[in-house]
């Protein structure tokens, strides 16, 4: 099954991909944070029925994952590709993972909260990620109670996710924005929106490759269409700034440069690390999206940039591996596949 991170979708050049996610809690037991292990156990049996026996034609396409028996390795995998948050891995005790083939869907079980229903989904279609989820939470609504509050929506063990429980993000790639300066200011006014602009695994991580994750921030007072509605139009605008800073970078010929040199190093290094990999492919991407680079698809490198994070090389590799091992095994990973590839035009760069 063809997974959704390798494949790019729509305004593909500058939004990778589109997450919603729901927060919800059964109303019968206290929240995740109050439970012991049986009681986990518990909700957790209550919840895989509910999919796995629910009236769906996904039920028989999910997979349940017991996150205590995944090593280290597959834990933090689970992370890398998008599928659960740093939070759910920190603490795996008493916590189950049902996840679709395609790994379009995750539901994380006694996270923050009792539930959270993930989908993701490629480019940006917040719609099509919001139905699906959506489809999720009627299965799991018609076979389960959650705890809901007439005035405060859904409950929620952190206040800022009451009401809707709704988070919709997207994650964006702005090397141009980036490389421009203008990020800090750009943040600054998203926040006034109601937005948050965050790293590539959200609250606390850093942008690496010029990735960024934007998000709602309000989720009381606010229905999802209008969260999402808000987030789709400041993207659109932050999509039109991005191609514009690109196209002022690219009368740079060090910038240029930098990305015909990213190309022919992923084409012949042999020791790379992950932040140097992340950079490179980020400015392969970059001249992707500007035509200095052709016959190049943003689906490769999209795959790229997830399976030569550190975890998923030692999953993929099927042991541990040393540092110098990863930066070693990464580059012929990176090689082989751009190998395959046609030498890109660098007409612009002889101009």
């Amino acid at each position: 099954m063809d997974k959704w991170y390798n494949k790019s979708g729509n305004e593909g050049d500058v939004v990778i991909s589109t997450r919603i996610r729901f927060a919800r809690n059964l109303k019968e037991y206290p929240f995740p944070c109050r439970l012991n292990d049986e009681t986990k156990c518990k909700v957790t049996a209550l919840v895989k029925d509910a999919i796995l026996n629910g009236n769906s034609a996904l039920a028989s396409r999910f997979e349940y994952i017991q996150m205590p028996e995944l090593t280290q390795e597959e834990a933090v995998s689970l992370v890398e590709r998008h599928l659960v948050s740093p939070e759910f891995i920190s603490d795996r005790q008493g916590r189950g993972l049902l996840l679709l083939d395609d790994e379009s869907v995750s539901v994380m079980i006694n996270e923050e909260d009792h539930i959270r229903i993930q989908v993701m989904h490629q480019g940006l279609d917040l719609t099509a990620a919001y139905d699906i989820a959506d489809k999720i939470d009627t299965l799991l609504d018609e076979r389960l109670n959650f705890a809901f509050n007439d005035k405060l929506g859904y409950l929620t063990q952190c206040p800022t996710n009451l009401g809707t429980g709704m988070r919709a993000s997207l994650m964006l790639h702005l090397p141009g924005l980036q490389q421009s300066k203008a990020m800090n200011r750009i943040a600054s006014t998203l926040s006034k929106l109601g937005l948050v602009l965050r790293g590539m695994y959200g609250e606390g991580s850093e942008p690496k490759g010029a990735l960024y994750q934007l998000s709602n921030q309000v989720t009381l007072g606010i229905s999802e269409e209008q969260a999402m509605s808000n987030l789709r139009d400041v993207a659109l605008q932050l999509v039109a700034q991005e191609r514009e800073a690109r196209n002022n970078l690219t009368k740079n010929i060090e910038v240029i440069d930098a990305i015909s040199r990213s190309y022919g190093l992923s084409r012949y290094a042999r020791l790379m690390s992950n932040e140097e990999c992340m950079k490179l492919l980020s400015n392969i991407r970059f001249g992707i999206a500007t035509g200095i680079i052709d016959k190049l698809d943003f689906d490769i490198i999209n795959r790229l940039m997830i399976e030569t994070q550190p975890a998923t090389l030692m999953k993929n590799v099927g042991k541990k591996l040393s540092p110098s091992e990863r930066d070693r095994i990464r580059a012929d990973v990176v090689r082989s596949t751009m190998l395959k590839t046609n030498i890109p035009n660098n007409r612009r760069l002889e101009n």
